[in-house]
């Protein structure tokens, strides 16, 4: 028999599929895999279940349906104070990660340089290498999770097309700042280079921190493509709606691949998504509120059953550092152990990596409902401390 793809024949099940697949088996409380409970407005629900009893209910423009497009635009000036063109510059698509691939296809040649900064979302890599892109590794470090400019500076260079920057960041929960933001500005400058920026958190930030967008940076608007998350904004991952924000000459050749993708998405859930596009300030900041309550349950537990756990700035994850527990192996042995073993299933962050010393991290997931959570606890306390006290 010929040969599938060599790229895509090369990687295994997702992460976090295998995982979620162990936690069923085993019954385990999944603090593996990121979908949330218990934050589904139900406004957006019922405007979905209108929508699709009121039709239309037939292929709605590739580019997304209008009202969509003009709330991703409104959305921009709201929080970001960015001017956008909704019927040139905003494309809505089949999730983020479809998005994803309509940019690194529509924007990248054979041959061409993308620098990734590991830990990385997992889609990230095999879609810049099956787009024909060579992948420059830039790593980040816990516990800190320090910019490395130097190693970052070096990874640029003259064949270098792209960079793919998330922020909030999935798994770290960290936030680049402004100062770091202001540096990757002038990398894209000086290199002539594009950035995507994964936001799909930008509304999942805690302590006070402001979200900021590299694309409100000077110089930027015409270097950068911004992703939105429907699914994370609103809680509804199952919903996949995405968009894509861009200046027309970027957004052009990334609507090519699209219209050979997916086409285009459900125009009832466009419809309730624009609708909760628009919701009040209370709904975001009540958000991000609830989270950063559910992150500060499930730290405390954590630390109490012996867990080293890393700060988190935003996102909806926790990275903690198993070695307090005086664990022996590695991080997939240990989600392994503690799903069968334990009843709590999380994510070895080394999935995160392509190979290296990053083995002792495991990744918990803290949007679930409070009761998921303080099972996950009681469970942990009782396996590792022999106690549910």
């Amino acid at each position: 028999m010929k040969p599938a793809n060599s790229v895509l024949s090369s990687y295994g099940t997702s992460i976090f599929e295998v995982m979620s697949r162990l936690a069923v088996e085993h019954g385990a409380v999944n603090l593996g895999q990121g979908f949330p409970e218990g934050l589904e407005p139900p406004a957006l629900i019922q405007a979905a279940a209108r929508a699709i009893i009121d039709g239309p209910n037939q292929y709605p423009s590739m580019m997304g349906t209008p009202a969509l497009r003009q709330a991703v635009a409104d959305h921009a000036k709201r929080f970001h104070g960015l001017r956008v063109d909704p019927l040139t510059e905003v494309i809505v698509t089949s999730g983020a990660t479809e998005a994803l691939a309509d940019c690194l296809f529509g924007l990248i040649e054979p041959g061409d340089e993308v620098v990734l900064i590991e830990p990385l979302y997992d889609s990230y890599l095999p879609i810049v290498r099956r787009a024909g892109g060579v992948a420059r590794l830039v790593r980040l470090q816990p516990p800190e999770w320090r910019l490395p400019r130097a190693e970052l500076a070096a990874a640029f260079g003259p064949r270098t097309k792209l960079f793919i920057l998330n922020s909030p960041m999935n798994p770290t929960g960290k936030v680049f700042d402004a100062d770091e933001l202001a540096f990757i500005a002038g990398l894209l400058v000086r290199h002539d280079a594009y950035c995507i920026c994964d936001e799909v958190y930008e509304h999942l930030i805690y302590d006070g921190r402001r979200h900021i967008s590299l694309m409100t940076l000077p110089g930027m608007r015409e270097r950068c493509v911004r992703l939105g998350s429907a699914g994370k904004t609103f809680s509804l991952t199952g919903w996949k709606v995405g968009y894509v924000t861009a200046c027309p000459a970027l957004l052009q050749p990334i609507a090519k691949a699209h219209q050979y993708l997916t086409f285009t998405t459900a125009p009832n859930l466009q419809q309730a998504v624009a609708e909760g596009l628009g919701s009040p300030d209370a709904y975001y900041h009540g958000l991000a509120a609830d989270l950063q309550a559910r992150r500060d349950t499930l730290a405390g537990g954590l630390a109490g059953v012996g867990l080293g756990v890393l700060p988190c700035q935003g996102s909806y994850f926790l990275t903690t550092d198993i070695r307090p527990l005086g664990w022996g192996g590695d991080d997939v042995a240990f989600c392994r152990h503690i799903t069968i073993e334990a009843g709590v299933t999380a994510v070895p962050v080394s999935a995160f990596y392509q190979g290296g010393e990053v083995r002792h991290f495991a990744r918990f997931c803290f949007a679930k409902r409070e009761e998921a959570l303080n099972e996950a606890i009681i469970r942990l306390r009782t396996h590792f401390l022999k106690t549910d006290a």
